[in-house]
């Protein structure tokens, strides 16, 4: 069926929480130091919300701020989707709380789970809503409160995630104008519980005894995670290149997921794309989960990269296993 539009990106907002976590302060939590994170990782500092707040917190600000920055009303969005795994609740979605916050009273809302993949699958679902003709106006975001889940006990774990949210506004556009040209989604369900949140459903429901052992926090078996990661972002990311037939020119920047900075180094290498092409931020906000990418797309605006007619290349991977990959022209 041919496309009714295409769509495209026009604006990005992020917000991330006053409280700066050091690897320094996590020195004096846990068996580490800041050599050892920053070698490993290239995180320095991450953020993280203070007591009592969610991520509808980070999320309905972002919300608000991108739409100012695109100059649309709230009343005028047709649907909002938040990736997160750390929603304010399991039900309500927080896509419904940002939907009543907003005042954005004409649009459908809801939350996708896909880890850190989760932004560029939402990405893709607001893509299919408006290609289909279905939808002119969605709001996308990914966040995550990852200091819910983590264990402060843990150093595998703790020093490799922050909090995080950021808002992008995808509009319908004309059929060969400015856009997203194509995306890819994957999955591999065998590796579910090699990265996971065990005791956060119905399969595994939490009970007293599970709580104290700990159970409600992130696992992540990180040798085996990190090798999957490397294979299978470089993997996506040169086989959507290939399918649309694009080369390393046709990149003006590479987006990245920030899980870890030997993650992306080999990625944009295999790409075949320079490292001062490449958006980092994990060195400021580490992992956000859901929330890499936004945060990511709205620091390359304020450093003056991300502009109308940039070529932008996302790429992601996160529990599940899930990965994908997108590439876009951004702006009206």
């Amino acid at each position: 069926m041919p496309k009714a539009a295409r769509a495209k990106c026009v604006a990005v907002s992020a917000v991330v929480p006053e409280k700066r976590l050091t690897n320094a302060d996590l020195e004096k939590m846990v068996d580490t130091n800041d050599e050892w994170i920053v070698s490993r990782t290239g995180i320095k500092e991450r953020r993280i919300v203070a007591d009592g707040e969610g991520l509808s917190t980070l999320a309905i600000p972002a919300a608000q701020q991108c739409l100012e920055k695109a100059g649309v009303s709230a009343e005028d969005i047709d649907g909002i989707i938040v990736a997160t795994v750390t929603g304010d609740y399991l039900m309500p979605t927080t896509a419904n709380i940002v939907q009543d916050a907003i005042g954005a009273t004409k649009a459908f809302a809801f939350d996708l789970a896909n880890a850190c993949n989760g932004f560029v699958a939402a990405l893709s679902s607001a893509t299919a809503f408006i290609e289909s003709g279905h939808s002119q106006k969605i709001l996308v975001l990914g966040g995550d409160i990852m200091s819910s889940v983590l264990n402060y006990k843990d150093r595998n774990t703790c020093i490799l995630f922050g909090d995080g949210c950021g808002a992008v506004l995808v509009e319908a556009g004309e059929v060969d104008g400015p856009g997203i040209v194509d995306f890819e989604l994957h999955s591999d369900g065998s590796g579910a519980q090699i990265l996971s949140l065990p005791c956060s459903g119905s399969a595994n429901p939490p009970t007293p005894e599970k709580l104290a052992n700990g159970d409600h926090f992130v696992f992540q078996d990180g040798r085996t995670v990190f090798p999957h990661a490397v294979r299978r972002m470089a993997e996506v990311s040169t086989n959507l290149m290939e399918k649309i037939g694009i080369t390393k020119d046709d990149v003006d920047i590479l987006v990245p997921h920030q899980a870890n900075l030997r993650i992306i180094e080999p990625t944009a290498r295999r790409m075949g794309v320079s490292m001062d092409k490449v958006i980092i931020n994990i060195d400021k906000v580490a992992n956000t989960t859901a929330g890499t990418i936004p945060l990511a797309l709205a620091d390359a605006e304020e450093r003056g990269l991300l502009k109308d007619g940039t070529k932008v290349f996302l790429v992601a991977f996160g529990g599940g296993f899930s990965w994908g990959a997108s590439y876009l022209t951004w702006g009206r």
